[in-house]
């Protein structure tokens, strides 16, 4: 770990950024890899979580972090797959709201003219520049990083970085939502829409129904189930429809089959409509 690093070390909610860093690290070393992040290890081991992390407490604990570390794997491929589709329907700005060690910048190949801007406190930004000055990474688009809290007024900042609410944008939320609660989820939706153009795509990852009782409610003090406070409505296509989106929804069982990674165990009936969600600025 650099001096750089060690002056910003993980610690407090974003600290599990550098946890979804360890998991893509993972993933990326597997012979049939959904996906490959040759930056999740850097992050990772920068963070202080490679080659290992503290080894869960108990049995229930190690099946917690294998179900959370299935979801990130899932996820990361579905918001893959959503923004290649974006790019190839002719979407040039990008927008990762609560980017953490997001590296979709340098490992995705991006269209000429593609702009992505990660908005993030500048901590987080602070300790992913080191690394990435450290690996000598070379962005494949214009990455543009726009350090400011989502619970401060970021349109304004991300409107000063360059982003252009005329031009239709790909927005990325990916395991943010589950963090904030209800009205804080509303007035990021609004703000998002108040900033989209026509034929603007969305891609969001909600708690499913049931998420917290499962994983948070006997998690440990600090750990990320710790923090999670929002779930997804009953009914998330009806819920975006209401904020100027057409929206489809996908469990996480329904897409890890189709990525050749079915789960094996039971379906729960709170599982709900889907907490991977597209959706399209009609």
């Amino acid at each position: 770990m650099t001096e750089d690093q060690e002056r910003v070390r993980p610690s407090g909610v974003w600290a599990t950024a550098v946890g979804v860093a360890r998991v893509r690290a993972l993933e990326t070393e597997r012979e049939n890899a959904l996906f490959r992040d040759p930056l999740a290890r850097a992050f990772a081991a920068a963070g202080g979580l490679w080659p290992s992390s503290p080894p869960p407490a108990d049995e229930a604990a190690r099946r917690r972090r294998l179900g959370v570390a299935f979801s990130i794997v899932i996820r990361t491929k579905f918001l893959d797959d959503l923004l290649r589709e974006a790019s190839a329907s002719g979407v040039r700005q990008v927008v990762l709201l609560g980017a953490g060690m997001d590296s979709r910048a340098f490992r995705m190949a991006w269209p000429e003219g593609t702009r992505l801007f990660e908005v993030d406190t500048a901590v987080p930004l602070d300790f992913k520049a080191s690394v990435l000055r450290q690996e000598r990474a070379v962005a494949r688009c214009e990455r543009i990083t726009v350090p400011v809290d989502l619970r401060e007024d970021w349109p304004r900042a991300l409107a000063a970085a360059g982003h252009d609410p005329a031009l239709p944008t790909v927005w990325i939320a990916e395991g943010l939502l589950i963090y904030l609660p209800e009205d804080a989820v509303e007035l990021l939706l609004a703000r998002i829409g108040a900033r989209s153009a026509t034929g603007s795509r969305m891609g969001l990852t909600l708690g499913s129904r049931g998420v917290i009782e499962r994983f948070g409610a006997d998690a440990a003090p600090g750990s990320a189930a710790s923090l999670w406070v929002s779930e997804m409505p009953d009914d998330p296509v009806g819920w975006l429809a209401g904020h100027g989106w057409e929206a489809s929804g996908h469990t996480l069982r329904e897409r890890a089959a189709a990525y050749g990674r079915p789960l094996t165990t039971p379906a729960r009936r709170e599982e709900g409509p889907g907490g991977l969600i597209s959706a399209v600025r009609r």
